[in-house]
């Protein structure tokens, strides 16, 4: 196959994919942060009894715009081209993020929630231009090392959680309001955008080999094996992106110190192990590795719903994180290798799997997190009366339920893997490959 990025500055190419993802991923880590005083100054006010409700559902927005944005975008990528869905995703993430920042100021009560929700939808928005962008561009920049150099590009995700929850805690210990942390995440946002309006992007892998949009769209109905993928990667981004969202608000009290710093801890570690995917891949096989992850995540996320202190709490986070580390850009490099006709398409549906989970799956958090809490306390009444250690003694209870809530989705995922290496294996060895 020739190489169809040849002409193209590759090294700048993947450096503006790399700083726009950890743009997003500042952005992502900074609304974790700063989601316990969201709740605490403008939820807890409007309605104690649901402000976990409420704050996992505008956490979540972010997820839906990001899902509906990269299934719009993906299979017109090339018509409407890279660069200008690279910018539109800028233009979203400073629109989005000012929303959020001068929500209190612009409505009250249920007006500022919902003004804040509107600017986390724009910020998923940009997030799916984002990734419907620059996935599809690696994969034709490098087609003979997807996995190697989408593990690479995604290493810089926790690059920029562990940037957000270091900021968010600093920030939060000088004393200095969420909306200045948020307004960190402006900065980069124009300079990602400046340095893409310089330079000339390639087309994808599927144009550039000729596959038409009428083949890339029968590739699903071609190859009904994609839906298994399609389904796990619901669970498997839930797994992963779901308890990063939560862990700040949920076991900050738990713990003993503030939760975020779990994030910001397991992101280093992700940031370091991405860069041997490429390694365990040979090794494993896709669905190999993928079924080691998903053990070592069930039992991280148990071990974090029994974290009482920092040891504990570390422990948990270091086998979760160790676990969750490879899922997101596997998942979309294995889709890539095994159907690349789809081309950006069948990457976008992937990633839109994953994103549209996440909204459904935070929201259903907080609600589980505000029912346990309300059954403990006898009731919405009894809670209002709460305050100090009973409450936090409650809200603790309340977040050991919901971690041991999401950590049932990697059980299934060990099923899913487990039964397409299985299968793997058996068709090698019927082809005479023992490699």
């Amino acid at each position: 196959m020739p190489d169809s990025s040849a002409d193209y500055d590759r090294r700048k190419l993947f450096f503006v994919s790399v700083l726009a993802l950890f743009t997003i991923a500042l952005s992502a880590s900074l609304r974790a942060a700063v989601a316990g005083e969201i709740k605490a100054e403008i939820l807890d006010p409007i309605n104690l009894a649901q402000s976990a409700t409420l704050i996992g559902k505008s956490l979540g927005a972010a997820f839906l715009g990001f899902s509906v944005t990269l299934f719009v975008v993906s299979p017109f990528l090339d018509a409407i081209g890279i660069k200008r869905v690279i910018l539109g995703a800028a233009l979203s993430l400073i629109g989005g993020t000012l929303l959020i920042i001068l929500a209190p100021l612009l409505a009250t009560g249920m007006g500022t929630y919902h003004l804040i929700w509107v600017g986390m939808l724009l910020n998923g928005v940009a997030w799916g231009g984002v990734e419907g962008a620059i996935n599809p561009m690696t994969t034709s920049l490098y087609p003979r090392q997807k996995i190697h150099y989408l593990n690479m590009l995604h290493a810089w995700w926790p690059a920029g959680l562990i940037t957000g929850g270091l900021l968010g805690v600093v920030i939060n210990a000088l004393g200095i309001s969420w909306q200045f942390s948020l307004g960190m995440i402006l900065l980069p946002a124009l300079v990602f955008a400046g340095m893409a309006l310089r330079l000339e992007f390639p087309p994808t892998e599927r144009a550039a080999t000729g596959v038409s949009m009428g083949e890339m769209f029968a590739e699903v109905f071609r190859s009904p094996s994609f839906l298994i993928w399609f389904g796990a990667m619901f669970l498997t981004a839930a797994t992963e992106i779901a308890p990063g969202q939560w862990v700040d608000l949920a076991l900050t009290e738990k713990v003993g110190f503030r939760g975020i710093l779990l994030l910001v801890y397991v992101s280093a570690l992700m940031f370091v192990m991405r860069h041997f995917a490429g390694a365990l891949v040979r090794r494993l096989s896709s669905p190999g590795l993928l079924w080691c992850s998903s053990l070592l995540a069930a039992i991280g996320l148990y071990l974090l719903s029994r974290a009482d202190g920092p040891v504990s709490a570390l422990l948990g986070a270091t086998v979760w994180g160790s676990g969750v580390c490879f899922m997101w850009p596997t998942m979309l490099a294995t889709v890539s290798e095994r159907y690349p006709r789809g081309g950006g398409w069948l990457i976008g549906l992937t990633g839109s799997a994953g994103a549209l989970s996440i909204y459904f799956v935070l929201p259903q958090l907080g609600a589980y997190f505000d029912r346990v809490k309300l059954d403990l306390a006898g009731g919405a009444e009894a809670l209002a009366t709460l305050s100090g250690e009973a409450l936090t003694e409650i809200e603790n209870s309340a977040a050991s339920a919901s971690f041991q809530f999401v950590a049932i989705l990697p059980l299934v995922l060990l099923l899913v893997f487990g039964s397409v290496w299985l299968y793997d294996l058996k068709s090698r060895r019927k082809n005479g490959d023992h490699s």
